[in-house]
């Protein structure tokens, strides 16, 4: 029998993944998406033909898959209105809330529920997401498979054993949008200064971008490897590679990505307390 997916909450990310999941085969009947705003579900009832409700517990009462996709603020209270609910029904749960611990989630249902932790990315809202996923030990082998077939539908998956590890994923993947954003930024002013008009400088590097990114995943090499095959020796390519490495690019990286992974810790340790 085919499973049962809500989502508590119907923002971006979970109409990105309900998206993505249609277009990959799962049936809209299948699927229900919740607010407390029926305005906000209108759009997804009519761009996707999914179900929708307004009530969470009832909702909860006919799932396999419940997929918690609200802001980590307002995630204790959601949960504790629907904890009966879900110990009654027992699905897998699925966070895609950042800096809650799959314990915390544990406990605020009610405990002794399979909990797969998530953290995407914005980029899975164009079906090109990253995603690092942890599972608790009441996950079993075919809630895995769920859990991947879920998120793969808007990107690449990979699974982490150590929960703690979702904090470098993080800095990898999950913040690491941004990082390319302001790569982006300094380009188009670095090209605007040489001559070139913005939204010129701001495509080629763009899909300069998007080109080196599918020649990476399509290449069994090393990214150093395939940096050094763009170098001639002496050329244009090796004089800009020997200024990022003089600037000192990879500890700037080191130490942004760290700072990143911190905070990410800090933020498990608020919202817990909450």
């Amino acid at each position: 029998m085919a499973s049962r997916v809500t989502f508590i909450g119907a923002g971006n990310m979970a109409g990105a993944i309900i998206g993505g999941m249609i277009e990959s085969g799962f049936s809209p009947d299948d699927i229900t998406a919740t607010s407390p705003s029926d305005d906000i579900l209108a759009p997804l009832r009519q761009r996707l033909g999914i179900q929708t409700a307004t009530d969470n517990a009832a909702a909860v009462a006919e799932s396999d898959v419940v997929v918690l996709a609200v802001k980590p603020q307002i995630m204790r209270e959601v949960c504790e209105k629907m904890r009966d609910a879900v110990q009654t029904r027992r699905p897998l749960i699925v966070s895609v809330a950042a800096g809650l611990p799959a314990e915390t989630l544990e406990h605020w249902l009610g405990g002794d529920l399979p909990v797969v932790r998530c953290m995407p990315n914005t980029p899975a809202l164009v079906g090109a997401g990253a995603a690092g996923l942890f599972a608790n030990a009441h996950v079993d082998d075919a809630q895995r498979r769920l859990a991947t077939e879920l998120m793969e539908a808007v990107g690449l998956v990979e699974w982490v054993d150590d929960e703690a590890l979702l904090d470098a994923v993080t800095a990898v993947s999950g913040s690491a949008p941004a990082y390319f954003f302001l790569m982006f930024e300094a380009m188009e002013e670095a090209g605007v200064t040489l001559g070139l008009p913005a939204d010129t400088a701001r495509r080629l590097a763009m899909q300069t971008a998007l080109g080196a990114a599918k020649m990476a995943l399509a290449s069994d090499k090393p990214p150093a490897e395939l940096k050094r095959n763009v170098m001639s020796p002496g050329g244009t390519t090796e004089r800009a590679i020997e200024h990022l490495e003089d600037a000192g690019l990879r500890r700037i990286m080191a130490e942004a990505m760290t700072a990143c992974a911190d905070r990410a810790r800090e933020m498990a340790d608020e919202l817990g307390k909450r």
